[in-house]
């Protein structure tokens, strides 16, 4: 059974320790923070870091259908009860891991041409995640929609990473409603992505294309003087077919997998 968990602590990522390396000796008895609210010190935290490795090479090899903590376990080298201690089902380990993934983008750059090249390098760079390992993500897509505490806990903290993302690129030429359409223009864009309706590649541009409708063919405050909303070079089908009934994936729930 899971371990108990404190819904009062604070929250801190630590990703810069696991992104860093092993943490030394004499930090092993710091807590730290993990996104599943857990209170844990530096050695159990390198060893959820080691779970979530596994888990990654894991999914690679059998897709989610064949995933199970269970045999992210034995390829972690640790017993089933140790890892069920950390993550209570497959869908918390896979949110976890995507999390943590998105925790390495970098943050949106200051591009002096605009919130244009600032949205669609943010877009590249997630959209990036998604070429790379598309076993990770299309097994970390399905867990994303569980209904377990622990995935939503993860999925409100993903979609507050990739909020975060939209919402400094285009900067305050777009208002929070207008942010709001464009997270679910991606999250729709991905779903029509990954059904092969249109490469990952045009996902870029294609935001940028829906945030100029949305700016309406102004210019936003944050673009250089001379430079306009409009539509201009961008292809018009890619513009007009802006997916924004889709439903997000971080704000839809399904029932548990159920594996234990």
């Amino acid at each position: 059974m899971p371990a108990e968990r404190s819904s009062t602590l604070p929250v801190r990522s630590t990703a810069g320790l696991h992104t860093g390396g092993r943490a030394g000796t004499d930090q092993h008895d710091s807590p730290v923070f993990e996104a599943t609210r857990r209170r844990l010190t530096a050695r159990q935290a390198e060893l959820v870091h080691v779970l979530v490795d596994a888990a990654a090479a894991e999914v690679e090899t059998v897709g989610y259908d064949g995933f199970t903590v269970r045999s992210v376990a034995r390829r972690a080298g640790v017993a089933p009860a140790t890892a069920y201690n950390y993550f209570s089902s497959k869908d918390h380990l896979l949110a976890e891991l995507l999390w943590r993934r998105l925790q390495t983008l970098p943050e949106p750059g200051n591009s002096p041409d605009g919130w244009a090249d600032r949205l669609r390098e943010a877009i590249s760079s997630m959209v990036l995640l998604t070429t790379e390992s598309p076993a990770v993500v299309d097994a970390c897509t399905v867990a994303m929609l569980s209904a377990h505490p622990e995935v939503k806990h993860l999925r409100d903290r993903i979609g507050a990473i990739i909020h975060r993302h939209i919402e400094v690129s285009v900067g305050p030429g777009v208002d929070a409603t207008g942010v709001r359409v464009l997270e679910t223009t991606f999250a729709g864009a991905l779903l029509m992505a990954g059904m092969g309706h249109m490469p990952f590649s045009e996902i870029p541009e294609f935001m940028v294309g829906a945030a100029r409708l949305l700016v309406g063919g102004k210019r936003s405050p944050t673009d250089p003087p001379g430079t306009t909303g409009s539509l201009t070079g961008t292809h018009p089908d890619r513009a007009g077919s802006a997916r924004t009934g889709a439903g997000s994936l971080f704000g839809t729930t399904r029932e548990g997998s159920g594996d234990r």
